[in-house]
């Protein structure tokens, strides 16, 4: 017989956190019936975090929690998370939370004898089981031991304490703050818990982001980078490195460019759904234009679309928009378009993706257009801009969702791309480049596609115009020095024409040539005819004559 082997995967038990991005990087969770650490500096939001990880259980998973708190008050902790919608009051009337606050005053505390913490244990113990929670926060655990000095006490009893909520079974969140050159003030804590989540709120170049690192996840893999969260009216929102294994779905679907003449550039006849667009240009070559066209054109097909600006107000945008036909004011009012704007300085990088992703996983749109792209550089680094704009586009291919970019282009003598253009080129599916195209004395606008992923497309450079009636390709024209743009194209269409007109001129008069020689030729056949007749007429006379002549002659002869 052949023995069949079978390879068990082993689960690591692990509680939700309720914090959105936080269980992926997790891989889970908090490890489950074990006591997790969450230190960092003042306000990064630790106690935030904690309270999240406990509405969200008792809302989410029916599992009751208990807050102990060493620093603020129930009341004031009531009152501090209400405007984010959580109602702790409702809840402890449920019998679903208890909050409870553990008033420790240095100046109160005597160190002399033992010092233990029986008197914590017997209170949490009944909070515990009083609502049977399975979830703890307490809060901080600095504050528990502000006024002892003796180190080895201090180590003792955090581990009896860490100890104990492991026999309780509960998944406890103890929060710390950061210490100098540990982790935590005392620089114990990391050392006893199964899981340490260092939280930090950073300040560069006058824009604020706080971040997330897992520093220690025993028994579990988990994601080791730092990661951007993101704190508003929802609470605590992290945002995760998006996949990495390039193993998205992708669609065969062709969609509208929306410009007249554009998609005769593609060979497919547009983009690929799900694809990534860069339209890249110097200022005033028409990259909004374009970006508003597609938007119209999806919005027409009942495709939801968001359209960020980070240079004009939605006001402007629809006005500007209307002057050459484009109503989008129509799609905002029936709800599948909506025009965010705001200065790429409101947020650092990594909060413009976090309010995107919110939006996604909100309005649930098709298409997305970012306009300009290139503006994100003024709050970011040349690595964070590249590591921002690598996570969006795997968010968007994850979401299947086509995204629209445009770029925005320095007007410099050398050839070398600008920062956006070049960190966002090589992953973008399709690039279009819109530019200058200067004469002597005038100025014109031309468009060509650099690269189009899995479709063939044209080569060609084609100038096109802005008139009322919206955008317009004109065909190409070619003179002896390669493509015509503007007026030479003018001129090279009047000689054109002039020479056209000359010719037909010239095959008109040698038409009528031909019809006057064609009416002499007949005339000088016809005179032949009759003389040809005449001769005709005069010889069977001849013939009727002589004839007649034998006749007579017979006769004579027989008489």
């Amino acid at each position: 017989m052949q023995e069949k082997t079978k390879s068990h995967h082993f689960i690591f038990p692990k509680t939700p956190t309720g914090v959105d991005g936080l269980d992926e990087i997790t891989e889970g969770g908090f490890p489950k019936g074990r006591p997790t650490l969450i230190c960092g500096g003042a306000g990064c939001g630790k106690t935030l975090m904690s309270m999240q990880f406990l509405i969200k259980g008792i809302t989410d998973h029916n599992e009751n929690g208990v807050f102990m708190s060493f620093e603020e008050p129930s009341d004031d902790l009531t009152l501090n998370v209400k405007s984010l919608g959580f109602d702790l009051e409702q809840l402890k009337k449920d019998k679903k939370l208890v909050v409870d606050h553990v008033r420790v005053e240095r100046s109160e505390i005597e160190e002399a004898g033992e010092y233990d913490l029986d008197g914590l244990f017997i209170r949490l113990g009944h909070a515990i089981d009083s609502v049977k929670a399975s979830r703890v926060v307490l809060d901080t655990i600095e504050s528990l031991f502000s006024g002892l000095d003796n180190q080895a006490i201090l180590r003792a009893e955090l581990r009896r304490l860490f100890h104990w909520l492991k026999t309780k079974g509960v998944t406890a969140v103890i929060t710390g703050e950061r210490g100098e050159a540990t982790l935590t003030r005392q620089g114990l804590e990391e050392y006893v818990s199964d899981c340490v989540i260092v939280l930090d709120h950073r300040v560069i170049e006058q824009v604020s982001t706080r971040r997330l690192r897992i520093v220690n996840y025993r028994g579990s893999t988990h994601g080791t980078n730092e990661y951007p969260f993101l704190i508003d009216e929802e609470g605590i929102s992290v945002l995760p490195i998006t996949s990495l294994k390039l193993d998205n779905e992708v669609s065969s679907d062709i969609i509208s460019t929306g410009v007249p003449g554009l998609n005769e550039m593609f060979n497919s006849g547009g983009f690929y759904r799900g694809s990534n667009i860069l339209i890249s240009g110097t200022a005033g070559t028409a990259k909004t234009t374009v970006a508003c066209y597609f938007a119209n054109e999806q919005c027409e097909k009942n495709e939801r679309t968001i359209y960020f600006a980070f240079e004009e107000s939605p006001h402007q945008l629809v006005r500007n928009m209307k002057s050459i036909g484009i109503d989008l004011d129509k799609h905002i009012k029936k709800g599948i378009l909506q025009i965010h704007s705001s200065r790429p300085s409101l947020n650092g990088l990594e909060l413009h993706l976090l309010t995107l992703r919110k939006m996604i996983k909100e309005f649930a749109p098709t298409t997305i257009i970012i306009d300009p792209i290139s503006n994100l550089i003024s709050v970011g680094s040349e690595h964070e801009v590249r590591s921002m704009l690598v996570r969006l586009i795997d968010m968007l291919k994850a979401n299947n969702i086509t995204a629209m970019f445009t770029s925005l282009n320095k007007q410099t003598d050398n050839f070398r791309p600008d920062l956006a253009e070049e960190s966002v080129s090589s992953l973008v599916d399709t690039w279009i480049t819109v530019r200058d195209m200067e004469g002597v004395g005038e100025r014109n606008r031309g468009i060509f596609i650099i690269k189009a992923r899995g479709m063939g497309h044209s080569n060609q450079v084609r100038e096109f115009i802005i008139t009322n009636n919206g955008i317009e390709l004109l065909d190409v024209e070619l003179g002896p020095q390669g493509i015509l743009t503007g007026t030479a194209r003018q001129s090279h269409q009047f000689k054109k024409t002039m020479s056209d007109i000359k010719l037909q001129n010239e095959i008109s008069r040698k038409d009528r040539e031909i019809e006057r020689k064609r009416k002499v030729l007949e005339a000088n056949i016809e005179a032949l005819r009759t003389e040809f007749e005449s001769a005709e007429e005069e010889l069977s006379i001849l013939k009727a004559t002589e004839e007649l002549q034998e006749k007579l002659s017979s006769k004579k002869k027989e008489n």
